[in-house]
C-alpha cells in the first residue's frame, strides 16, 4: 500500500518490494497532480528500466516539483537512463538531487545525464 503523498510531500519507499507494478500504481497517483511531492525515495526496490520510465514520465509534467529523487540500486540501466534525462531535459527546472549509484549504467548514461547539467536551466547540484 502507498502511502498518503500529498500530505507529507515525501514518499519514502526504501528496499520495500516496489516493482514496475507499484511504479506504475504510483505514477498514475501523481500524474492528475503531481506539484505536491518534493522528495521520493524508491531506492533498494526492483524497478528496472520500466519503472524508472514510468516515473520519467510524471517528470516530464511541468508542474512537477519534485526536488531529490533516490533511484540508487533498482536495476536502472542506459535504457531507463535515457527515459531520466529526456524527462529532466523537458522539465530541468526542479530536481537538485539525483541518486542513481549502485545501478548498471554505462558511458552512454553518463554522457546523457552530463548533457542535461550542461542546460542552464538545470538546477542539479548533487549527482550520486
Amino acid at each position: 500500500m502507498l502511502p498518503v503523498i500529498t500530505a507529507t510531500r515525501s514518499a519514502e519507499l526504501w528496499d520495500c518490494g516496489v516493482t514496475d507494478e507499484g511504479c506504475a500504481a504510483l505514477a498514475s497517483a501523481l500524474r492528475p497532480n503531481p506539484s505536491h511531492l518534493r522528495k521520493m525515495h524508491l531506492s533498494g526496490n526492483k524497478l528496472g528500466d520500466s519503472g524508472v520510465k514510468m516515473i520519467s514520465a510524471v517528470l516530464e509534467n511541468p508542474h512537477c516539483k519534485l526536488e531529490d529523487l533516490g533511484f540508487s540500486n533498482c536495476g536502472v540501466t542506459d535504457e531507463g537512463c535515457a527515459a531520466l534525462a529526456s524527462a529532466l531535459r523537458s522539465n530541468p527546472s526542479h530536481l537538485r538531487q539525483l541518486n542513481l549509484s549502485g545501478n548498471n549504467l554505462g558511458d552512454s548514461a553518463v554522457k546523457m545525464i552530463s548533457a542535461v547539467l550542461e542546460n542552464p536551466h538545470c538546477k542539479l547540484e548533487k549527482l550520486q
